[in-house]
């Protein structure tokens, strides 16, 4: 398809076309991810996942709903594509649901800048990882005061690591020091590998994504997130969290936090009130 730079602009609220180097990566990564929230409600709903270009274009971008990784990334491809960057996707293993060995359930951008590689990754709805250039050691620090470590792993390839508070994930990995998020290989990623990882995690009864719903965004010093009715926000010092028990607040909360408008048909489809 003939990608839509203008309307990808304007849904990440960027005035002009970023620059081809690190300040244009980090410009545009950080406000696809304030922009277009995280979310796998179409699993729940049994709508099915569909990553080709068009469909998550018309989804995340025309549709102003959100996704998953596999959604945030190929649109994110796409308009790194379109703005001049060479990029390609990697696949992840994600280390927060506290299995021995996750499946590659995740997938990310590789980039290249003037003889850099760099990973950039706008769909890790956990938490908010700013790019970085891929090399053992180095480090960033989030918007959320987060900071960001990859070193290289002898059985995984790549692990990215996070330190930080809590508050500003969606509630998984906690604890003190370095926590690990996910690793990575450098391989080469193929359509065929995306689907495979697509498909489990929209399908497969262990995949988290089958047994919660989910929503998250990033705030411009913090993170919001609603997994089932369990609603979680921290914007600089001031932190709220709750349960939601009533489907009219749930639909306002997820219009006025997430910016996605359900019908109450939708939410009595998520089958999170007895009563909706």
């Amino acid at each position: 398809m003939s990608f839509d730079a203008d309307a990808y602009l304007a849904r990440v609220r960027l005035p002009a076309r970023p620059t081809a180097d690190s300040y244009g990566l980090v410009a545009v990564q950080r406000a696809h991810r304030l922009a277009i929230p995280f979310e796998n409600l179409d699993v729940i709903l049994g709508r099915g996942i569909a990553i080709d270009s068009a469909a998550v274009f018309g989804k995340l971008v025309t549709a102003k709903r959100g996704g998953y990784c596999f959604e945030h990334n190929r649109l994110f491809l796409d308009a790194l594509e379109a703005f001049g960057f060479e990029a390609r996707p990697l696949l992840a293993r994600v280390w927060l649901n506290g299995e021995d060995t996750p499946p590659l359930t995740h997938t990310l951008s590789l980039v290249a800048l003037d003889g850099q590689e760099w990973i950039a990754d706008p769909g890790f709805g956990g938490s908010y990882a700013p790019p970085m250039p891929l090399a053992d050691g180095a480090e960033a620090e989030a918007p959320d005061g987060a900071r960001f470590r990859l070193q290289r792993d002898e059985t995984h390839g790549w692990m990215l690591l996070r330190r930080g508070d809590a508050e500003t994930t969606d509630g998984r990995g906690a604890g003190e020091g370095w926590r690990p998020q996910y690793s990575f290989t450098t391989g080469e990623v193929w359509d065929a590998d995306l689907a495979m990882g697509n498909w489990w995690s929209s399908t497969a009864p262990a995949s988290r994504f089958r047994q919660l719903v989910i929503a998250s965004i990033v705030l411009p010093r913090g993170f919001a997130s609603l997994t089932d009715r369990r609603y979680r926000r921290r914007a600089g010092t001031e932190d709220a969290a709750g349960e939601i028990d009533d489907p009219r607040v749930y639909r306002m909360r997820m219009s006025l936090m997430f910016g996605i408008d359900l019908s109450k048909d939708e939410v009595a489809g998520l089958k999170l009130f007895a009563d909706a």
